[in-house]
């Protein structure tokens, strides 16, 4: 059995789960997408540690490692990518004995970890995961973490190739449910990497909705 990895005299936590958890996401992850959830992880970790919150290792772990899966061949489904990784998740776990509660709590932590000004202010499972993601992806929270742990971080994982590796699995994600873009950052990936994609402009829906429609011509009282 491989012992758990270890970063500044931390260790990842080690338990049947979290086993799976990572022998899973190395199945369906290419070396990129790998990369970025594990330190995904260790970048929630460091963030939790260091704001001296309260939460369930084991858990932020879970939904962290796994918080990528609707982005994958095997478990991308037909809803938001979050929401398919979350549904995944939550379902390989209760199947394999996870106590339901807990896995819920995955389940949110995975299906709102995307959510900028909102799953910060939520649970600490679940905003650390979001914020171990956005500290990875978009450089969020840099500054609350030593740059030894940083440096230690991207040369057991590192990060090369991973902005590129990252866009082209969203637009993937663009290019087979392009509705599912409108109000979310992936709108920015269709325009510059899926030819052709268009959403409708907000205003004109809010100006053209089914009471707009309807009521235009009705009669007024004389």
């Amino acid at each position: 059995m491989q012992a758990p990895i270890t970063i500044a005299g931390i260790s990842a936590p080690d338990s049947a789960y979290t086993r799976k958890a990572a022998e899973l996401v190395a199945r369906v992850h290419n070396r990129e997408m790998l990369h970025h959830v594990h330190r995904s992880w260790w970048f929630a970790e460091f963030l939790g540690r260091k704001r001296g919150l309260n939460y369930d290792r084991e858990l932020v772990y879970l939904a962290a490692v796994m918080h990528d899966l609707g982005l994958t061949e095997a478990h991308a489904a037909d809803k938001r990518f979050e929401v398919d990784g979350a549904d995944a998740a939550r379902r390989l776990l209760v199947a394999d004995g996870y106590d339901d509660r807990k896995a819920q709590t995955v389940w949110e932590a995975i299906a709102f970890h995307s959510s900028i000004g909102i799953a910060e202010y939520t649970a600490p499972e679940i905003a650390l995961v979001h914020m171990g993601a956005h500290l990875d992806v978009l450089g969020f929270y840099y500054d609350e973490v030593t740059p030894q742990l940083i440096d230690e971080t991207l040369e057991r994982y590192p990060r090369d190739g991973f902005p590129a590796a990252f866009q082209a699995a969203l637009a993937d994600v663009v290019r087979k449910k392009p509705l599912l873009a409108a109000g979310t950052g992936l709108v920015d990936i269709g325009h510059r990497h899926v030819p052709g994609f268009a959403l409708p402009n907000g205003c004109d829906l809010l100006e053209n909705t089914v009471f707009e429609t309807r009521h235009a011509h009705a009669p007024t009282d004389a």
